[in-house]
């Protein structure tokens, strides 16, 4: 399966979520709703989620092995810092 696009809408530079993403795979499926964070450390990505009644957050779409996870963020992140980068030189 290959991310075949995505697509940032920046949020706010000034709180923890900076941007809503929606990645595309395969040309044929498109998952949104994904989340860039600003975690204690690092920039992170979080899969869609809906609230239980319990109050509970739980994921509506997620990778189901590592290797996937990694590698979507590693893109979404890539992609939001080139995009950064850009919005600075202008």
């Amino acid at each position: 399966m290959e991310i075949t696009d995505i697509r940032i809408k920046k949020v706010s530079t000034d709180s923890k979520m900076k941007a809503v993403v929606s990645v595309t795979f395969d040309n044929s499926f498109v998952v949104h709703d994904i989340k860039i964070i600003e975690g204690q450390d690092k920039l992170f990505t979080a899969m869609p989620s809906r609230k239980t009644p319990e109050g509970e957050y739980k994921d509506i779409a997620h990778p189901i092995n590592s290797e996937m996870r990694t590698e979507i963020e590693r893109q979404i992140l890539t992609q939001y810092e080139q995009e950064l980068a850009l919005a600075d030189d202008e």
